[in-house]
């Protein structure tokens, strides 16, 4: 395996799903997720999007996170979110984009600490 620092797409998934979860939990006004369910079936979509739509968007928007020393990159991974909200209506939503954009940081720092944690184990 090429990326040995990286996670498989279900194992994402379930890392993701458990963040959403203890997310909504935190943060009950702010996120809402319905149940454990749609946590999971979130969090394939989010890794769907991520497989799919994100590389598009990192292309078009290569020239602002150059610009931006790759801070742009945060903002992209707040609309896969919010992607991942239209998708899952009314059962998965933010209350506004910054909360996204604080929920996109908490979950890509949450994904490199277990991605970190994994390769050295």
């Amino acid at each position: 395996m090429i990326f040995t620092n990286q996670l498989g797409f279900f194992q994402r998934v379930l890392v993701n799903g458990i963040a959403f979860i203890a997310l909504a939990g935190l943060m009950p006004k702010q996120f809402y997720v319905s149940g454990i369910l749609v946590a999971f079936v979130a969090a394939i979509v989010l890794g769907l999007l991520n497989a799919l739509v994100k590389p598009i968007l990192i292309l078009l928007s290569l020239p602002i996170t150059v610009l931006s020393m790759g801070l742009f990159y945060f903002v992209i991974n707040a609309l896969m979110l919010q992607m991942t909200s239209a998708f899952m209506g009314s059962s998965f939503h933010f209350a506004s984009f910054g909360v996204t954009f604080l929920v996109a940081l908490i979950l890509s720092a949450v994904n490199v600490i277990i991605s970190t944690y994994l390769q050295r184990h």
